[in-house]
């Protein structure tokens, strides 16, 4: 690695152009060829005389350390960012985001939000530390004050993003299958513009909602994410996905697959409507419906797959005898569980005669209603003693059905067999995965820390980002023995060294990283920098920039 510089004149000799690049000479099929590695002309004579003095001393740094000129310090953390920067260039995040400030400020909220989830105060601490702003090509500092109203420009521009995003992907070459799903993350406070009360998958009570939409392609790729009202149903959410795959991405033959409380007659009334078509799941009771109607017979549910037409919908049917076994036993373990509690509250009835028989029998009917066994049990009290009657006949019924599940699609078979419908509907587990990264463990949607109805957009869309680049991750680092973030504290680790000289000049010199590093950034096809010029750009919290001012 050398800096190479040169000059000429310009055409009317009036001016001299000069260039200053740090280089490299690499061999390939015999020839030597150079490749640039850093644009230097913006850097001071100083600057790059001690990139110069680095290089000509790379093998050797104690020489370096000992030169009185030149003082070196330990500098900040750039492992961990440059690596999750450069992946976001390769997966398309960063020409989605574009190369303008507001850009630049979205593409600092995804890293952030992979590296250290939390406020966007927070973030602006991180880029301190990270010294993100050199490593991202700022040209102006930022607070926590830039970075809540980039959340606004990202909702404004959400659609332009998600479209150039899935152009990036997916070119000239439309997707014909989608997967779509939803949750809800619930809210501490209640101050949220789309706040209100819902269906809490959470099982928190008392808090108001957020309803999150997340359409993902075949691969489990998400590809855009929509925020809805906290009591908006499931079903209302649906519409917008089909115009967002037919209007937006310019889709004209797709099938979207959902799961069973997702696409019902109106859902497919509106797919039927744009041509579109679905694959889907139906309930244990219409199941039933159909074995009294006799389209199904209850024969027809095997470990194999088995497939029936009925008025112009294909229906694939499966028994999971694994599944059949764990509800099976589950459904037991409930009912001893339940027998266990009542013979304890017999014996507290006959070890206490003034105890109250009829408070007793109360306390088995909640415990039964806990349980989920009220249906197949029938709980009595005479005389101070309380029985259980198991409904055999019922419990027979019931346990039929035991791992049973019947798909549906309007596909037709010479475009997608009965294996193939049964793998795509199986492929929404890869949507709920998503949904479990994005909140329950890495990135951790919430607490969103924001207000309004564009932030909250934004703050979606930022974890959706946020969540290619970890998806990326453990996918490249399947073969490593750690979690992507252990991996990525391991990167975080590579910390640069401040060289200063007496001259005055000052780089960022990485050193080599170690074996496990060197693995970690081998794994996404990363190359860690030699040298990093020094930045001027001020990156702080509002707070401190205000004493700041205050003190000039």
């Amino acid at each position: 690695m050398y800096i190479a510089k040169s000059k000429w004149p310009s055409k009317d000799g009036k001016k001299i152009h000069h260039s200053v690049w740090l280089r490299e000479s690499y061999r390939e099929d015999g020839k030597v060829k150079q490749r640039n590695i850093a644009n230097l002309k913006n850097c001071s004579p100083e600057e790059i005389e001690a990139i110069e003095l680095a290089l000509k001393f790379k093998k050797d740094l104690t020489k370096l350390g000992s030169l009185n000129q030149v003082e070196l310090t330990q500098g900040p953390s750039v492992g961990a960012v440059w690596a999750v920067s450069e992946l976001a260039g390769k997966l398309g995040i960063k020409k989605a985001l574009g190369p303008g400030h507001a850009g630049k400020l979205a593409l600092w909220q995804v890293i952030a939000r992979v590296l250290d989830q939390g406020s966007r105060l927070s973030s602006v601490r991180l880029a301190k530390r990270c010294s993100a702003a050199g490593l991202l090509g700022f040209k102006k500092g930022f607070c926590e004050d830039d970075l809540y109203k980039n959340l606004g420009w990202l909702a404004d521009n959400q659609v332009k993003i998600e479209k150039r995003l899935f152009t990036g992907r997916h070119g000239n070459q439309k997707p014909e299958l989608f997967l779509y799903d939803v949750t809800s993350s619930y809210l501490e406070g209640d101050q949220n513009e789309l706040a209100d009360w819902g269906y809490n998958r959470d099982k928190k009570q008392g808090k108001k909602q957020i309803v999150i939409g997340l359409l993902c392609d075949a691969e489990g790729s998400p590809v855009a994410t929509e925020v809805f009202k906290g009591n908006t149903s499931d079903l209302e959410t649906f519409r917008s996905q089909i115009e967002k795959t037919a209007g937006i991405f310019g889709c004209e033959r797709v099938t979207m697959v959902g799961d069973r409380g997702m696409i019902k007659s109106g859902q497919i009334s509106d797919l039927q409507d744009s041509s579109f078509s679905y694959i889907t799941a139906i309930t244990k009771p219409q199941i039933r419906s159909m074995l009294k109607k006799g389209v199904f017979q209850l024969g027809l549910f095997d470990e194999d797959l088995c497939e029936v037409e009925h008025d112009n919908v294909r229906y694939i049917l499966r028994r999971n005898p694994i599944r059949a076994a764990e509800i099976a036993a589950s459904r037991l373990s409930r009912i001893k569980k339940l027998k266990d509690f009542v013979d304890q509250q017999n014996r507290y009835l006959s070890e206490h005669p003034k105890a109250d028989r009829f408070k007793a029998v109360q306390r088995v009917w909640e415990k039964e209603a806990r349980l989920k066994v009220d249906d197949l049990l029938k709980v009595t009290g005479e005389d101070r003693v309380i029985e259980v009657e198991l409904d055999e006949q019922y419990l027979t019924e019931v346990s039929e059905l035991d791992g049973c599940y019947c798909i549906k699609t309007d596909l037709p078979a010479e475009i997608a067999d009965k294996h193939i419908v049964h793998d795509r509907y199986k492929d929404l587990s890869m949507v709920e995965t998503a949904f479990r990264t994005i909140k329950t463990s890495h990135l951790e949607v919430r607490p969103l820390f924001v207000r309004s109805e564009a932030n909250t957009r934004g703050h979606v869309l930022v974890v959706m980002l946020a969540y290619l680049v970890v998806r990326a991750l453990r996918k490249a680092w399947s073969a490593f023995d750690l979690t992507v973030e252990e991996g990525l504290d391991d990167l975080k680790k590579i910390c640069a060294m401040e060289m200063k000289t007496s001259a005055g000049g000052c780089c960022l010199r990485l050193p080599t990283p170690d074996d496990q590093c060197r693995a970690l950034l081998k794994a996404i096809d990363v190359t860690l920098p030699t040298v990093l010029p020094e930045t001027k750009v001020t990156v702080d919290t509002r707070k401190k920039l205000q004493k700041e001012r205050i003190s000039l």
